[in-house]
């Protein structure tokens, strides 16, 4: 906790429980998804509706959580957020109902996409290096959270209990976080910046390409992070034959991958190049994304048990390779858009949204028409895009620095 000064300790910790009960709302659905599918009687086309329209809501509100900080602030801002996820939590899956639960889920996107950009709008604020390494760990948080949910849900399905009973603790413990938040002392971050409708400060803005590139970064990154997420217990349950309750842990052993980067990079790397660390991590998330798919097109009607090491271990490198991107990108935009940081985290942050929005429709779309092996291998193109965004990114700022 030395790297966060004392006067925002008590608001780091308490906005780092948020982030992890905002990673297990991001990633419990599609650790469900067996269950619902079979439950409710929905085709993929149906819940990959349900998905994108709580992507939907989190792209809108992403992009406007930067004028929203700048009018209400950031303790309002996360309030509201966290009163939308309550209520969408609270009655998710409640019933069969495709409309209910589609309006339910977009609710719960709404209060996510305000909720995440005043957390990292909030941390890059009390890094008072610019080291980025406290939004390393703030994001781990994230990490642990989607670990956490899954393996929940897990032991949930072994006992016999009802899976949706998870879908209410989340909604409790958002409401006592945001009890405790509305104490805390966001004062001290100092005002948001107001980065107004033009003038030479928006004109910056739009010529700076970290910019435009943290928008294409997280687009695409975020549709494939939440994307393998949500569907890899689908996609063990289909391909591999593997039964819902052991594929529910896929989705935690690949955010335990995530995780470890997440924690283990900072602590092992004390290099000053970023970018190249960013790189490099998308690349492992591009070989083994690819390799993932290759096995599922070479199983024929399942694999045993004991062969379930190899995709297991594949989806773990997966999220390992995921691990640095999103942190590294939002500080990256953040350092590089000092003047108007609320707005550029906004934006980035709202190409994440439009990511999630139209990549896992796209692949419940694809999967419908031509089964869930073709759908899954739509990731691994967008995983080669993300690697490719992130290198013009990582480019820019390498030719930044050698210009000093």
């Amino acid at each position: 906790m030395s790297l966060i000064a004392k006067p925002h300790r008590g608001l780091y910790v308490g906005l780092f429980g948020v982030f992890a009960v905002f990673g297990t709302s991001m990633t419990v659905i599609g650790a469900a998804l067996p269950k619902i599918l079979e439950d409710f009687g929905w085709t993929y086309a149906s819940a990959g509706a349900v998905i994108a329209s709580s992507a939907a809501a989190y792209a809108v509100f992403g992009f406007l959580s930067g004028r929203i900080l700048e009018r209400i602030g950031p303790k309002a801002t996360i309030l509201i957020g966290l009163a939308l996820c309550v209520a969408g939590l609270a009655f998710f899956a409640a019933t069969p109902s495709f409309a209910l639960n589609f309006l339910l889920n977009a609710l719960i996107g709404a209060g996510q996409g305000l909720i995440e950009p005043t957390v990292n709008w909030s941390t890059i604020r009390m890094d008072e290096k610019s080291s980025g390494r406290p939004m390393n760990l703030m994001h781990g948080a994230f990490a642990i959270g989607a670990v956490t949910g899954p393996v929940v849900l897990g032991a949930i399905l072994a006992s016999g209990l009802a899976w949706t009973l998870l879908f209410r603790a989340i909604s409790i413990v958002f409401a006592v976080l945001g009890f405790s938040l509305a104490l805390m002392p966001f004062g001290r971050l100092g005002a948001v910046e107001r980065s107004g409708g033009g003038g030479e400060r928006a004109k910056g803005l739009a010529r700076n390409p970290a910019y435009w590139l943290g928008f294409a970064c997280l687009l695409l990154y975020v549709g494939a992070e939440l994307g393998i997420s949500n569907w890899i217990a689908e996609y063990f349950v289909r391909i591999f034959a593997a039964d819902p309750a052991t594929a529910s842990l896929t989705v935690s052993l690949f955010w335990v991958g995530l995780l470890a980067g997440r924690f283990g990079v900072p602590a092992l790397y004390r290099g000053k190049r970023p970018e190249a660390v960013l790189a490099a991590s998308s690349l492992l998330l591009v070989a083994s994304t690819v390799l993932l798919c290759a096995i599922g097109f070479l199983a024929k009607g399942g694999i045993s048990a004991a062969s379930l090491w190899a995709p297991a271990s594949l989806t773990f490198l997966a999220g390992l390779g995921c691990s640095i991107v999103y942190p590294t990108v939002v500080s990256l935009v953040g350092i590089a858009c000092k003047e108007a940081q609320a707005k550029a985290l906004s934006f980035a942050i709202s190409g994440g949204g439009v990511g999630l929005f139209a990549f896992p429709f796209m692949m419940a779309w694809v999967s419908q028409a031509y089964g869930i092996k073709i759908g899954f291998a739509s990731y691994a193109i967008i995983a080669a895009l993300t690697a490719l965004s992130c290198a013009a990114l990582a480019r820019v700022f390498a030719s930044a620095r050698k210009k000093g």
